[in-house]
């Protein structure tokens, strides 16, 4: 059976949700390969809104459910979103939800050092979550992190709090802070250990098996591919790979298992936090966009800045993560707009460029060239067939496919999970 692993080909925020939420009930695993609870999805299901940071969207159906090494766990945060969700009615056991053993643990003193940072960076602030994300991927490639695994063995975990408190405590000690407290910290470890030891287990494993009997996986990405910390517009950027290549690494399957790559693109474009955003509209428009898109994080509710879509921007992602097909979100925004704009191209310091260049500065001088075209009468909102679109909103969507160079395989109407023109089943391939 086909695998499908989905991504967001902006800067996250792009309407994932929903997405997943109709593939995972048509799937039998659904697995998260990286980031952290920085990242959220919100699912509306029936009456009732899920908002999910950490677990996967299959979750909320029962659909099996994985967390991959690739991402780093906050057990405090995990349990207490296990705990909500728990309330609202889902079942989650070690039958339908497991952890990989070999995945690293975001602890409170990485949270610490996150705000720490963050605090003292006057002009350099690149508008981290505060929640210990990225120094707790420094910690895993410094070869000092304390994993899942770890918490079935606290008494033996001197060598590795060596390892972590002989750096931790001299960043400490630069910041004016105690060194670590290492018992509070092994207290705080015991108090959580059964917990997340219930769902702990070799995911790679479970994976395979999965291969083996013909399931339908799916791969759920956090943030978007604009964010990825290669790739992105570094350094305002998360701290993972978020980019569909990263499957493999942040599940243990091999590089053929993402299968289609469905890039999940809101029909204008947003970003949360500071960074370049060539589309940016600091004006009415974008005050209406932001209005009518209910553009606030998930996670952090912070309010996402709105600006027209980027081919440029979108073209390149899509490139990146070998993107088969997109998920256009959001259209509905568009609605009742007189005259819509598409960026197809950048004037950098009196050159036109098809591309988002590396560097930052240059990231930031980057002016959109614009392409006009009507906007439409009428409404999409609930539109579940072409048929059911006005002509130009499906002039505007072929635009876009042209741009980008690549084919859209289903326009989102509205939140809700039935509100969707399907043009190619990503699980049929």
């Amino acid at each position: 059976m086909a695998n499908v692993t989905v991504i967001g080909a902006q800067w996250g925020d792009e309407g994932k949700g929903k997405i997943v939420d109709w593939l995972a009930s048509r799937a039998d695993v659904v697995v998260r390969f990286q980031g952290g609870h920085n990242a959220g999805h919100t699912l509306v299901v029936g009456e009732t809104t899920y908002k999910l940071s950490l677990l996967p969207s299959g979750i909320v159906t029962g659909t099996l459910s994985l967390i991959g090494n690739g991402v780093v766990l906050d057990p405090w945060a995990l349990k207490a979103e296990i705990e909500r969700l728990e309330g609202q009615g889902v079942a989650i056991t070690p039958e339908n939800f497991g952890i990989a053993d070999n995945c690293p643990l975001i602890l409170p003193v990485h949270r610490e050092l996150d705000g720490l940072r963050e605090a003292a960076a006057g002009s350099g602030k690149i508008g981290t979550t505060g929640r210990g994300i990225g120094p707790a991927y420094e910690d895993k490639v410094g070869r000092r992190a304390i994993r899942v695994c770890d918490l079935a063995h606290l008494d033996d975990l001197t060598p590795q709090l060596d390892r972590l408190c002989a750096h931790h405590d001299a960043l400490r000690a630069g910041f004016g802070e105690p060194p670590v407290d290492r018992a509070a910290l092994l207290e705080e470890l015991r108090a959580i250990a059964g917990f997340v030891l219930q769902y702990a287990q070799p995911v790679w494993r479970r994976l395979n098996a999965a291969k083996k009997a013909g399931n339908r996986i799916l791969f759920e990405g956090a943030q978007g591919v604009l964010l990825d910390v290669d790739h992105g517009t570094y350094p305002f950027v998360t701290s993972s790979n978020t980019v569909s290549g990263t499957v493999a690494s942040g599940s243990g399957m091999g590089p053929g298992a993402a299968g289609f790559v469905l890039g999940i693109v809101k029909a204008y474009t947003t970003r949360v936090g500071s960074g370049p955003f060539p589309t940016e509209l600091e004006d009415e428009t974008g005050e209406t966009l932001g209005r009518r898109g209910h553009e606030f994080g998930t996670v952090t509710a912070r309010k996402r800045r709105c600006g027209w879509f980027d081919a440029v921007l979108v073209r390149q992602t899509c490139a990146l993560s070998g993107v088969t097909g997109i998920a256009l979100t959001k259209i509905d925004v568009l609605d009742g707009f007189e005259t819509i704009r598409i960026c197809t191209g950048y004037r950098l310091r009196g050159e036109v460029i098809d591309y988002l260049p590396a560097n930052a500065q240059d990231q930031a001088a980057c002016e959109p060239v614009y392409e006009e075209m009507a906007g439409w009468e009428g409404t999409t909102v609930g539109a579940r067939s072409w048929a059911d679109l006005p002509a130009q909103a499906i002039k505007y969507i072929r635009r876009i496919e042209e741009l980008i160079e690549c084919p859209v395989a289903s326009v989102s109407t509205s939140p809700e999970r039935d509100d969707t023109i399907l043009v190619r089943d990503p699980f049929a391939d």
